[in-house]
């Protein structure tokens, strides 16, 4: 029999639960709902919970959980951007608790036919949603600027524009593999390095077109408005460009932006501030990267709620990962 592959393991679980501090009874949010983690250890405090999720596939598998909760599940096929208008469409606003688990998940990573991975070929998609522009329109349509623009802007790939020439040359590109050939020999690849230059491509390339940036802009905006006062917000993040967005958030809607200098003045508050101070930064335990190599690479962001009005306007990005 083929060997039965590992549960998908929510990265964080017992710092996401701490920071979400669930009494029973409350209603929490989970934004990024996946293989169903967080909502299960949330259900399992005695919360209520709405979970969205952009991805069809997630929204089928929790069906057996929904009627298992007998009215305690709610599952929205939306993204977290969604999440403001969506809570208020059912009647389930305000909330006690958000958290957001960005990115792409391991159970769409394990998907060949998802395409978001070169560890096994498959089509060229990545689209979470299965639906609008797929990564093998992006790069059989795009011109060579907008590609190196954005390996540039999403990857940080420093040679952008050979890679984007070669893929242009190589065209038309139907699978991952193909892709990830054309950028390795582009980049020069020995089968022994540490990490495979295809790796930030494919990154670059799926934040693009699922407008993953400015999903996580509008989600945290959105989250803002619906927590009730005292409602925390946890956010679990996998890149460095994520996470400055995640902190500078934060630190403008708390207030707790750094100390001016005589070069950068400190700018007068705009607005009295919707989160209290953040809580420190979490990272993953070696016990924990060990048992989820996943987990290496996160880091959990925390604040709770004033009760201050939320401002209007997203949370803006700094345009790179």
């Amino acid at each position: 029999m083929p060997p039965v592959p590992p549960p998908h393991v929510p990265v964080l679980l017992a710092e996401v639960l701490d920071a979400l501090a669930i009494a029973p009874g409350e209603r929490h949010v989970d934004a990024t709902f996946g293989a169903g983690g967080y909502t299960r250890a949330m259900l399992d405090r005695g919360a209520e919970v709405v979970a969205f999720d952009r991805d069809p596939d997630a929204i089928d598998g929790g069906a057996a959980l929904v009627a298992e909760m007998a009215g305690r599940l709610t599952l929205v096929q939306a993204p977290f951007s969604a999440m403001a208008s969506e809570l208020a469409r059912l009647g389930k606003v305000p909330v006690d608790g958000v958290v957001m688990d960005i990115g792409v998940s391991s159970m769409q990573l394990d998907q060949a036919d998802r395409g978001f991975s070169f560890q096994a070929d498959g089509p060229l998609d990545m689209r979470m949603a299965q639906a609008g522009q797929s990564a093998a329109d992006f790069v059989n349509e795009a011109d060579e600027a907008e590609i190196a623009d954005v390996l540039d802007r999403y990857g940080d790939e420093p040679r952008a524009r050979r890679v984007a020439r070669a893929i242009v040359a190589a065209r038309p590109l139907t699978r991952t593999g193909e892709l990830a050939e054309v950028v390795r020999r582009a980049l020069g690849h020995r089968p022994h390095d540490k990490k495979d230059p295809a790796t930030r491509t494919f990154q670059a390339i799926r934040v693009h077109i699922n407008r993953e940036l400015d999903e996580l802009a509008e989600g945290l905006a959105a989250a803002e408005q619906v927590l009730a006062p005292g409602g925390r917000l946890a956010v679990v993040t996998f890149h460095s460009g994520e996470d400055r967005m995640v902190k500078r958030f934060l630190r403008e809607r708390s207030g707790s932006e750094p100390a001016g200098s005589r070069h950068r003045p400190v700018a007068a508050p705009r607005h009295a501030p919707t989160f209290a101070a953040p809580a420190r930064a979490v990272r993953a335990g070696d016990r924990e990267i060990e048992r989820n190599p996943r987990a290496r690479s996160a880091t959990l962001r925390a604040a709770r709620r004033t009760t201050t009005t939320a401002t209007q306007g997203t949370g803006g990005h700094d345009g790179g990962l």
